[in-house]
């Protein structure tokens, strides 16, 4: 770390190492909202490292995917009172696709009182790793980002198609793996690298997914605030990079009815927090009580919150059978139609991956949902079922077909509200059945090609 600003403040070595000596004309002051949205304030550098009390209306977390806001039970809602945005210096970073010298910096929230404000998604976050603190235990996490860079979507009307590639021709085919459909949209790619790179993100792989323009990056494992910050910052820039060449990125759960949907799936493990060793690994390399527990805990809980690993209408478009998505809370090992999977991997890096979130979902609200679930079986010794090695899609569906039902089991789970805060439950439930009702207004083009002349 270098310091900056007359010895004031810290800031990474690799955002140093990017500046080179060029001035920070610009900052940028972000936090997530409850939908994942980037919302803050941009300023000059000068008054950025003044350190001024920064501030943002309580109401910025009231409100949907559309930008309506949400009629929330919390005392004093309207008043919309300020919240203080703290800079988190560790998480600056390079905005390399401006014409200024301009970095960004997540913030957390408090109250005018000092305390943490407990519907910030970042923050609902590090309630649950400090769970996992207070019992000695670090969980580790590292996501798989799926995407699809599609044609320029101008109408909403229109269905969503694969963008044209180097070749001329636009994706038709899914073509997992194939080398040749990652050079197809090469110069996205290289801008995503080195985008990335400007800004000190590792990715690990890039590979090409199941579906016609669609492309994965796999990050490296490590601290959940820090991964979630990482996939938080990953979807801006690879929207700018799709941008620069005349596509769009797209993150949603499933934007095209023939292909198949974009996950987020989540590898999880849990170390001691002082040795380091894999909690899930017995000294004889079998697999431990806490590795069995926690799967028993997204087992039993995760159904309570897949609201939040599966947050819109659509999202449920994309958990169908034979569709590379899970349909239940069936475990594994090595086995990709289950919902919670055991990955092949030496004994020292023994997880458990998620299958069930979308990309859709807020990295930190996913990853708070999965972690809470996991701490409850490890907690209350909660014993999995026997797993399976067939194809889970031939056994009942247990997870929720449709927003509304996830929503009602959230409520209906004392447990998880507990551990992810009343306040912070209250206005997600608020933010989603709104959501619902303004999706209802909508008439879509199967009714009215179905509809209209037929009933």
């Amino acid at each position: 770390m270098n310091s900056v600003a007359d010895g004031k403040f810290t800031l990474p070595s690799t955002l140093n190492d990017w500046l080179n000596d060029r001035r920070i004309e610009e900052v940028e002051c972000v936090v997530s909202d409850i939908v994942g949205i980037g919302r803050g304030k941009t300023m000059p550098a000068r008054k950025f490292f003044r350190a001024e009390r920064m501030f943002l209306p309580s109401s910025i977390f009231y409100q949907t995917i559309t930008g309506n806001y949400a009629e929330v039970d919390i005392k004093n809602a309207w008043t919309e009172s300020d919240l203080i945005l703290v800079p988190d210096y560790q998480t600056a970073r390079a905005v390399p696709w401006t014409s200024d010298i301009t970095i960004q910096v997540i913030h957390d929230l408090e109250t005018q009182q000092g305390d943490r404000v407990g519907f910030a998604p970042r923050n609902v976050l590090k309630s649950v790793v400090d769970l996992y603190h207070a019992k000695g235990w670090r969980p580790v996490v590292a996501p798989e980002l799926e995407f699809y860079l599609t044609k320029p979507n101008i109408n909403p009307d229109d269905p969503v198609v694969p963008p044209v590639g180097r070749s001329g021709r636009r994706g038709v085919s899914r073509q997992a793996y194939s080398i040749s459909g990652v050079d197809e949209y090469e110069k996205v790619v290289d801008d995503i690298y080195d985008f990335a790179e400007a800004q000190g993100l590792e990715i690990d792989t890039l590979m090409q997914e199941g579906g016609a323009g669609q492309l994965e990056i796999n990050l490296n494992h490590g601290d959940p605030i820090e991964l979630a910050d990482q996939v938080f910052m990953f979807k801006r820039t690879i929207r700018e990079a799709a941008l620069r060449h005349d596509c769009y990125a797209t993150f949603m759960a499933k934007p095209m009815e023939d292909q198949p949907g974009s996950a987020m799936h989540l590898h999880q493990s849990v170390v001691d927090f002082s040795t380091g060793e894999n909690l899930f690994n017995n000294s004889d390399d079998q697999p431990s009580e806490l590795f069995r527990h926690f799967i028993g805990g997204q087992q039993s809980k995760l159904n309570s919150v897949v609201c939040m690993l599966a947050p819109y209408v659509n999202s449920y478009r994309r958990l169908v059978p034979d569709a590379s998505a899970p349909i239940n809370l069936e475990w594994g090992f090595d086995n990709r139609s289950t919902g919670i999977r055991v990955p092949v991997s030496a004994p020292q890096a023994r997880r458990v991956e998620n299958r069930v979130g979308g990309m859709d979902a807020n990295p930190y609200l996913a990853f708070a949902a999965s972690l809470a679930s996991g701490y409850v079986g490890m907690i209350e010794k909660i014993e999995p079922r026997k797993p399976i090695d067939t194809e889970a899609y031939d056994l009942p569906r247990s997870l929720p077909t449709g927003v509304l039902e996830a929503l009602d089991l959230f409520e209906g789970d004392k447990k998880m509200t507990e551990l992810l805060g009343e306040t912070f439950c209250e206005v997600y439930l608020s933010i989603k059945r709104e959501e619902y009702r303004e999706f209802l207004r909508v008439i879509s083009p199967w009714e009215r090609e179905h509809l209209l002349l037929n009933v």
